[in-house]
């Protein structure tokens, strides 16, 4: 088989060259043969939604010290746009939105980002870093892919980093500020249904962290700690303090039409300067080209086949939005900024 062009799931579209998807004769993946319809992912769904509502209720009856409910990692994409809307607007929650600009936003994303917040009426911070250090981030992970293999499937080792940065950072500032609930805006494929809520424990992430921080500092230095947890956050999360992981597009119901309605009602606009899988990030196109180069397939694959299983995607738009050809006079203009 070409490793180029391998073969896909005749359901789904996920390609073989994805180490996990071990499509059969029959021309289905694990992923389809394992999916219990859409029915049984609905029940679960709701069970989700009951037991984020529950939790909900004991923060608002209990005397908590937080000047927020729940803080929001805010990218200006059209997922991350939308959570916040739901976290405001249905859920009625605080909502402190924080953005972690690592010098890739698309200028069509940070107008979206100002026009939704002051539209929601939410309070937002920008996180900033020293981009010398992001560069040599993002160019540690060109030539080292040291995330586990599982989560080069669902997203490449650029983004891997980016992902992680904004966790550890987003936790950090909800530990200190004592917020009880973190969300993300990521789509049912990104983050499946069973990680819709996450209960952060300290034992746990100071492994995670460990796996993260380690080769980083090797190679970059102790700069990069400033982005990480510190022992005395790690000793608060011991009391319990620890705050929850939610990820409300994976247990309410997810309708990429429905979507762009509601944000456009906010302000949002789609960004003229992004690949077919992004709507706020110019780095993306450029660490898609290298996953495809390194793994013979698009870093999205996993997220759109997921998407296909759940009926929002057709197969076609699928197959449409992970060919079709990049603009390369993007990623140049990525390559001279990381100085690749």
């Amino acid at each position: 088989m070409n490793p180029i062009n391998p073969l896909t799931c005749k359901n789904c579209t996920l390609p073989s060259s994805v180490p996990s998807s071990k499509i059969d004769e029959s021309g289905l993946c694990i992923y389809c043969r394992q999916f219990k319809g859409k029915e049984g992912l609905d029940r679960q769904r709701k069970e989700y939604e009951i037991r984020f509502q529950k939790l909900l209720e004991e923060h608002r009856s209990a005397n908590t010290q937080s000047s927020y409910d729940i803080l929001a990692a805010y990218s200006g994409g059209k997922d991350s746009s939308f959570t916040l809307d739901l976290l405001r607007n249905r859920f009625n929650l605080k909502v402190l939105a924080i953005t972690f600009d690592h010098g890739f936003i698309s200028p069509y994303a940070i107008e979206n980002i100002k026009k939704v917040v002051e539209t929601l009426g939410i309070d937002h911070i920008t996180f900033k870093p020293d981009f010398k250090v992001m560069q040599k981030i993002f160019r540690f992970s060109i030539e080292n892919e040291f995330h586990p293999p599982k989560a080069l499937e669902r997203a490449s080792s650029i983004c891997n980093s980016c992902m992680g940065l904004v966790k550890f950072i987003a936790l950090r500032m909800a530990i200190e500020k004592r917020i009880p609930f973190i969300a993300y805006g990521w789509s049912p494929g990104q983050a499946p249904i069973q990680s819709a809520i996450l209960k952060n424990h300290p034992s746990f992430i100071k492994k995670a962290q460990d796996l993260f921080l380690q080769p980083l500092q090797k190679a970059i230095g102790s700069e990069v700690q400033a982005y990480f947890l510190e022992e005395y956050h790690l000793n608060q999360g011991k009391n319990s303090n620890f705050p929850y992981n939610i990820n409300p597009l994976s247990f309410l119901q997810y309708d990429e039409k429905g979507i762009y309605t509601k944000i456009r009602e906010l302000g949002w606009q789609p960004p003229k300067d992004t690949d077919p899988n992004s709507t706020n990030c110019l780095l993306n196109a450029f660490a898609n080209q290298v996953h495809i180069e390194k793994h013979h397939y698009n870093p999205y694959a996993m997220e759109m086949a997921e998407l296909v299983r759940e009926g929002v995607l057709s197969r076609d738009e699928v197959l449409r939005r992970t060919n079709e050809t990049m603009d390369y006079r993007i990623i140049e203009k990525v390559k001279i900024k990381l100085g690749v």
